[in-house]
């Protein structure tokens, strides 16, 4: 993320003192930005667009709270443990490398878990958690399992069904319907997930494993299988969870079931459900933790307190990213690379307001959120629009890979990635391609 920022500072300076020292003048009767000259108009752009930042967060922290309060007494509830003991048979399927009572098993099974409520704060410590379980199992060590490479495909998949955090941007930004997403989040992040699941498996046939040479050899305190009682604390991670033993296969399929069936009612129905959904979340969650004992309101705060330190904390990503991405729209060199391949893209239904977003997402979770809320809060664009409802999609069911790739590899020291890159994009591509195909179908005439 530090390059891609640097360059798009760079790059959006550069070009904007080429046409400062090609500028002739404002044109006559010019008023305004209009009459600045191009780099008046980049650093006046800046400050707005500073402001601007700290706006949308401010927005934010109402319908962050909202969220994260309903997801506090979900958990509360027990929610992400039954989740848990529901995928566990198709886990011991999808993973038949890994023993089923082996504390990776537990850890990628709550990861999982985590990422489908869409609890993205939760998600990575067990995440790490499996990795590191998942190295002990590691014959080669720095070299990349075939386990650890589908957990990696799998996560960059986005297995999100309740995409909140993009549903709370899109009610900030004044979205008339913000849960519009979730049908489309859906079906591109089943599609992403199983070409994901897919490509691993193909892959894998040819990126055997081989023995690293000395010079790629991690650390000699790596080398060994690590004293459980010495491995690492991972904040968030509570062992307990990971101990219950899993509902019958026959209970698991049809879950799975139920959800490939939620594919083509979305389709058909997904507008007349989607008013439905924000309500209905605040109802089920709610009676869900009641029934189960869970004092849902003194929940819901703890909850909604974490949704404003969440918001807060995101105000110095927002300012540097929406002022980068202003910058390179007020240079006009965004505008001169996306006049190159627009034709290309808009022609199989990917506009050139979304493309920038496409491209960043597998490079940066916080760049590609910085650029979401840059485009849904344009007035020319907004939250509601095909390309605002593209883009909100391709947010909440792609995931990214090199951020992912990074932190759960650089965890357990992998340095020979095999074909984990390669897996993580393909999973990438496919979510851009069904997030377009859904979109496509249901919000366009």
């Amino acid at each position: 993320m530090n390059l891609i920022f640097f360059l798009i500072v760079a790059v959006s300076f550069f070009v904007t003192g080429l046409r400062e020292l090609l500028w002739h003048g404002a044109p006559a009767g010019a008023v305004g930005k209009a009459a600045l000259s191009p780099m008046s108009a980049l650093g006046q752009g800046m400050v707005d667009q500073a402001g601007a930042s700290v706006t949308l967060a401010i927005g934010l922290i109402g319908v962050m709270a909202l969220f994260l309060g309903l997801m506090k007494v979900a958990e509360a509830g027990g929610l992400l443990v039954i989740i848990a003991r529901t995928i566990r048979p198709l886990m011991t399927r999808l993973f038949p490398d890994v023993p089923a009572d082996h504390p990776a098993m537990g850890a990628m099974i709550l990861n999982f878990s985590a990422n489908i409520l869409g609890l993205g704060n939760a998600a990575t410590p067990f995440g790490i958690r499996a990795m590191q379980e998942l190295d002990r199992l590691n014959p080669v060590k720095g070299t990349a399992t075939n386990a650890m490479v589908l957990f990696l495909a799998i996560n960059t998949s986005s297995i999100t069904i309740l995409p909140t955090g993009v549903i709370a941007l899109r009610a900030a930004a004044g979205s008339t319907d913000p849960a519009a997403i979730v049908p489309t989040t859906l079906f591109a992040t089943i599609c992403s997930t199983a070409i994901a699941i897919f490509a691993t498996k193909l892959y894998q046939r040819w990126s055997p494993v081989t023995e690293p040479e000395a010079g790629d050899l991690p650390t000699a305190p790596a080398l060994g299988d690590p004293d459980p009682a010495q491995s690492p604390e991972i904040d968030g991670f509570d062992d307990s969870m990971a101990t219950h033993a899993g509902y019958p296969t026959w209970v698991s399929v049809l879950a799975l079931g139920f959800i490939i069936a939620l594919v083509p009612i979305t389709i058909f129905w997904g507008r007349a459900i989607s008013p439905w959904i924000i309500p209905g979340i605040m109802l089920t969650l709610l009676s869900f933790g009641f029934f189960r004992g869970v004092r849902v309101y003194e929940s819901f705060v703890d909850g909604a307190k974490d949704g404003f330190s969440v918001a807060v904390r995101i105000i110095p990503y927002l300012v540097a990213i929406l002022v980068a991405v202003s910058m390179l729209r007020s240079s006009g060199a965004l505008e001169m690379f996306i006049s190159l391949i627009s034709p290309y893209s808009g022609a199989v239904g990917l506009p050139a307001e979304a493309l920038p977003m496409a491209l960043l997402r597998p490079l940066s979770g916080s760049g590609a959120y910085g650029i979401l809320a840059s485009i849904i809060n344009d007035p020319a664009i907004g939250p509601d629009s095909y390309a605002g409802l593209l883009v909100s999609t391709l947010q909440g069911s792609t995931e990214t890979t090199f951020y992912v790739l990074a932190v759960y590899f650089g965890a357990v020291q992998i340095r020979r990635i095999r074909h984990g890159l390669a897996a993580g994009l393909t999973a990438d591509a496919a979510g851009i391609a069904a997030a377009v195909i859904i979109c496509m179908l249901l919000f366009t005439p």
